[in-house]
């Protein structure tokens, strides 16, 4: 969960980036607490706590913010605002594929 400091520093930027009407002010900073414990514990949606909301709204809020450009217009405001950020993304998906997939013989 986003501290009281956490959160006030980044909730102006939120609410200059978000598009207005789909997630309620109210249950903002729970929706925005579950996307990033869910991508800093590299879990499944289903398994953000209960107590960050429904997993669904934590799901379809990231990917409607990510199809309308909200994060990389979050992520300039932070970058222009001088504010540090803490933790770094690293994909390490790995999918192996049949050796016929790559066109051997």
């Amino acid at each position: 969960m986003l501290t009281d400091a956490q959160w006030a520093m980044l909730e102006p930027l939120v609410e200059q980036c978000r598009p207005k009407g789909k997630t309620p002010r109210n249950d903002l900073r729970r929706t925005v607490s579950a996307i990033l414990w869910r991508h800093e514990n590299g879990a499944k949606w289903r398994a953000v706590p209960a107590e960050l909301g429904p997993w669904w709204r934590a799901a379809q809020t990231f990917i409607r913010w990510a199809r309308l450009g909200v994060w990389e217009r979050l992520l300039n405001l932070v970058r222009e605002g001088g504010i540090q950020l803490g933790m770094t993304f690293l994909d390490g998906t790995n999918v192996r594929a049949h050796q016929k997939a790559a066109g051997a013989h």
